[in-house]
């Protein structure tokens, strides 16, 4: 995998109605851990408090998108990952498992498993729990179920401490699968009585949950890898990011998720400790396609990206962050980044594709849903100017909570456009593709789907090296120019800040960071 890095630098591009300067320094970003630590034997004892992005309360791996952002460091801490993204080697390493190996022709993965490894409940976590867990999460529909139905075909358990993964096809970055839900196995006695209860392997257990305010995981005397040396790790749940920031610089919590251009620079200058990386596809307005709907005319999909201008929106949202605007899927910061362009903005062939779509019997109306945080509110009130620049009537629907929103979107799809993170991460992101633009993909939630596209995402997963796999990125990007499935407004920065003092937090995929060895120094 790619070291990526990224530069920003204010300054030029002006917005609707009037020139917006930005000044500042140029400020570089590299993705993966920041700062040095002071080393030291670890300190054993007290609780280490996270302000979390969003809720994610039944901590079950099957029922959440998992991620840093939506509870992925939580569902880490209670159930471990069978393997973890390395940020330094950018590699691939095993964690809960021992080892993964695939055959020679590439479509069949062998999982070997620790000796000794149990559950919290004292059950033992061999092959045929990890084959009773995947499956649990494939039928109850987790965030990369349609994935594995399609590109899995069997699961065998030769002995109890052997996995072996029978593919459809060749599929080289398989393993990024088992660093996110699905390497995170649940044991059998969760769902024992009716109701789930969170039962893991990882290094803690869950203590208490107090929705809308807090969750407390306390620490494993039996972890596998020894226990932990925090007692405990607490979850706390603000809805306003600012105060996020503002509870690690008073203090009172020893770490922040932080998503958020302004925040995080805020943090990164204000010379935190974290985990940083930059998202492509985090920051963009996703089109409900479905009959009935107005993005289901692709004129009026079209329209919309062309009246657009991604700079304007991180100017008045983000100040001092509009080097970052880029309506590209990779932009240039990404290892990923290909060079073709993507549509561009274009004001007027916005209003002639609008005008044929009217003539069609269009009344160019539109709602736009987001969040009622400032910088969602101020998105909203620059995409709402935009739109109706060029002829689009455009009511806003701001919600409350990310809960609420989400609800709006990937339960319910009761929305036309809205601010949303389809959340591409550098490392293996063809999980993320394939959710996201697949036909058979289930975080589509109503976005345009076509053949040539889910062609093009299944070419991607067989490609091998890395020149091969860009190469397809450029044609998903060419393609993604005709089908529209969402207005791309830049990449989003995702930190987890911490204390200076916090030692021992190792960074892996989608954001998500396993507290199994952290530690407070005093």
């Amino acid at each position: 995998m790619l070291a990526t890095s990224c530069a920003w630098q204010g300054g030029g591009a002006s917005g609707a109605g009037g020139a917006a300067q930005e000044t500042g320094p140029r400020t570089e970003h590299k993705v993966g851990m920041i700062g040095e630590e002071k080393g030291g034997p670890p300190v054993k004892g007290g609780t280490l408090t996270l302000s979390a992005y969003s809720e994610e309360g039944l901590l079950d791996p099957a029922d959440a998108i998992v991620a840093g952002s939506t509870g992925g460091i939580e569902l880490a801490a209670v159930y471990d990952v069978l393997m973890r993204y390395d940020t330094a080697s950018g590699e691939l390493k095993p964690q809960l498992a021992e080892g993964l190996k695939a055959s020679e022709d590439g479509t069949s993965w062998t999982l070997d498993l620790r000796d000794g490894v149990e559950f919290s409940d004292g059950e033992p976590l061999d092959a045929q729990a990890v084959k009773w867990s995947i499956e649990r999460y494939v039928k109850n529909g987790g965030d990369e179920a349609a994935l594995w139905k399609a590109n899995v075909k069997a699961v065998e358990t030769p002995d109890d401490s052997t996995v072996v993964f029978e593919l459809t096809k060749k599929w080289p970055s398989f393993g990024y699968v088992l660093a996110g839900g699905a390497g995170m196995i649940v044991a059998k006695s969760a769902d024992a009585g009716g109701k789930f209860k969170p039962v893991g392997a990882g290094a803690f257990t869950l203590g208490n949950y107090a929705p809308q305010e807090e969750t407390v995981l306390e620490a494993r005397k039996d972890y596998w890898d020894g226990r932990p040396n925090l007692d405990k790790v607490r979850i706390v749940y603000v809805n306003d990011p600012n105060a996020a920031l503002d509870a690690l610089k008073g203090n009172r919590t020893q770490a922040a998720f932080l998503r958020d251009p302004v925040l995080a620079q805020e943090a990164l200058d204000a010379g935190y400790h974290g985990f940083y990386n930059l998202v492509a596809l985090g920051n963009v307005g996703v089109i409900n396609s479905a009959p009935g709907r107005p993005g289901a005319d692709p004129r009026v999909r079209k329209a919309m990206f062309h009246a657009i201008k991604p700079e304007v929106i991180y100017q008045r949202a983000f100040p001092g962050a509009s080097g970052l605007a880029s309506n590209e899927i990779f932009p240039k910061f990404s290892g990923w980044h290909t060079g073709v362009k993507p549509l561009a903005y274009d004001p007027e062939k916005a209003r002639a594709l609008l005008k044929q779509a009217k003539a069609g019997g269009y009344d160019g109306k539109v709602s736009w849903l987001d969040g009622q945080d400032p910088a969602s509110r101020t998105t909203s009130l620059a995409v709402k100017a935009m739109l109706e620049n060029v002829g689009f009537d455009v009511q806003l629907d701001l919600v409350r909570s990310i809960a609420d929103q989400t609800a709006k979107v990937a339960i319910n799809k009761s929305y036309d456009i809205s601010g949303w993170g389809m959340s591409w991460r550098e490392a293996g992101p063809f999980g993320r593709m394939y959710a996201t633009l697949h036909s058979k993909g289930n975080a589509r939630y109503g976005m345009a789907d076509t053949p040539k596209m889910s062609a093009l995402i299944e070419e991607l997963q067989s490609a091998g090296a890395v020149e091969q796999e860009r190469e397809v990125m450029g044609r998903i990007q060419q393609q993604w120019n005709e089908d529209v499935p969402a207005l791309i407004f830049g990449p989003q920065p995702e930190l987890v800040a911490w204390q200076k003092n916090v030692q021992g937090v190792i960074g892996t995929v989608n954001a998500m960071v396993l507290l199994n060895d952290a530690w407070i120094a005093k």
